[in-house]
């Protein structure tokens, strides 16, 4: 490394961000820039640590070459970085947004002080990249006239169309909202993931060849024979999208509605000026502590809401690493998510419930109040704590609570496993020909990890296709 001391004389400094009650005035992304020399500096923080965890599996799940583009960063080479990065990750610019950095977690630094800001230089990387004309179509050299449908167009199915294109296969993608992009597009928000980024990404690979097809949903306005016989393969990155519901008294009542649907809404209203789920004025309730409750929270304050509660099931994670959450795993600790701190501005208290049990929503025709009641945890084993129910007022309800696996209809006579993803050990399905990749292959997991399965996948169909 070129700073073999950088670690011991260079503190840890994540990019800034505007203020919580200033950004809450629009949907735009809110990482205040910095100079060159900061990200510098901060590469050099990188320690030659000799077993670079960050890139391994408890670490960077694209395999990033993180330790490489680092240094090269701390030389000054930002090209020379640009393809390091390039090279296992089709999409930095969303990983540097979006992704919670399980490299960070893993970082050697992070044993005994603070890992290195690896997320920002990954973003810096790239978007300078992008500043500087560095980044352009790579379309085939050769054509090879096999025909490849990809269904969906996350970042599983994204990913793996470029890498399919740039082998020289002709490939369609399939998308069933009005827009391409899937999760991307619609599923994170713009003050997350600005689409401008979405839109130039797409941009290139259209460039490349890749073909989109927008409003046109898989088992219902065509059938997955039906792109069978029309392809020489059928690549599966449908997502799970079937949100976990709660089936509780009350369900219902209006006013409840599940995350990614309001989620959908809200992204579709910053083009089309038009949200029929707005929070404008509503006493929201989001029930749900990951990031797509964090997201619910943050876009409910951009839009209004006269008041915000997040309920989570589990209790309050520890400020520290627990002893059964060692390094290199994933801290399991108590965070402070940009839309929590968000509300903490707004309303004076951090939104978020531990140890919550929702028992009933209450209402007539529509939803106004949430019954909750407090409960422990002792060994895995959940208690209710007698007297301690309570009704939180809410006239909408945002349900955060995960997702499932894939839609039923979209699979045909595709099998499934236990977990009632798809089936598909090596990326191949039980149906000859078809492949999957994405949450609908491994659960719902992270953006890096698309990126990561439909780069897989894409090989496992190319040496099919060959």
């Amino acid at each position: 490394m070129g700073k073999p001391t950088g670690f011991i004389e260079v503190r840890r400094a994540p990019i800034g961000h505007e203020e919580p009650r200033k950004r809450l005035r629009t949907f735009d992304e809110f990482a205040l820039p910095a100079a060159p020399n900061h990200f510098v500096s901060q590469a050099a923080r990188c320690m030659d640590c000799g077993v670079p965890f960050c890139q391994s599996d408890t670490g960077c799940p694209v395999d990033n070459l993180i330790p490489e583009w680092n240094d090269l960063v701390y030389r000054g080479h930002w090209r020379e970085a640009l393809d390091r990065l390039h090279a296992t990750n089709n999409f930095p610019e969303m990983t540097g947004r979006v992704c919670p950095a399980p490299c960070e977690g893993a970082c050697v630094l992070g044993i005994h002080g603070a890992p290195v800001t690896i997320k920002d230089l990954e973003k810096q990387i790239i978007d300078y990249g992008f500043e500087q004309g560095w980044v352009r179509p790579l379309p085939p050299t050769r054509e090879t006239g096999k025909r490849v449908a990809i269904i969906g167009s996350g970042p599983a199915g994204l990913a793996a169309a470029q890498q399919l294109r740039r082998m020289g296969h002709r490939v369609q993608v399939y998308e069933r909202e009005d827009r391409v992009g899937g999760l991307l597009m619609y599923g994170i928000p713009n003050m997350k993931l600005d689409k401008r980024y979405v839109r130039r990404r797409l941009d290139q690979l259209q460039r490349e060849g890749v073909r989109f097809t927008t409003g046109v949903e898989v088992g219902r306005d065509i059938t997955l024979e039906r792109l069978r016989e029309e392809h020489d393969a059928v690549l599966l990155c449908i997502g799970a999208t079937k949100p976990r519901d709660l089936p509780i008294e009350g369900r219902e009542l209006g006013g409840i509605h599940f995350a990614m649907e309001y989620l959908t809404e809200s992204t579709k209203a910053l083009f089309e000026d038009d949200c029929y789920m707005s929070a404008r004025g509503r006493k929201v309730v989001v029930i749900g502590g990951g990031d797509t409750g964090t997201d619910c929270v943050g876009t409910a304050l951009r839009q209004g809401c006269a008041s915000l509660v997040n309920l989570e099931l589990m209790e309050r994670p520890p400020e520290m690493r627990a002893g059964n959450n060692p390094w290199p795993q994933w801290p399991r600790i108590f965070r402070t998510d940009y839309g929590h701190a968000e509300a903490a501005a707004r309303f004076g208290v951090d939104p978020r419930r531990f140890a919550m049990l929702t028992k009933r929503f209450v209402g007539e025709d529509r939803v106004r109040g949430v019954e909750i009641v407090r409960v422990r945890w002792d060994h895995g084993q959940m208690q209710e704590i007698p007297d301690s129910s309570e009704i939180i007022e809410a006239d909408q309800v945002f349900l955060a609570m995960g997702f499932i696996g894939p839609e039923d209809h979209l699979l045909g006579d595709v099998e499934r496993d236990a977990r009632t993803n798809v089936a598909a050990p090596r990326y191949a399905t039980s149906q000859e020909g078809v492949f999957a990749a994405g949450d609908c292959r491994r659960g719902q997991s992270l953006v890096v990890w698309a990126i990561a399965e439909g780069r897989d996948a894409a090989e496992v169909v190319d040496q099919h296709l060959r």
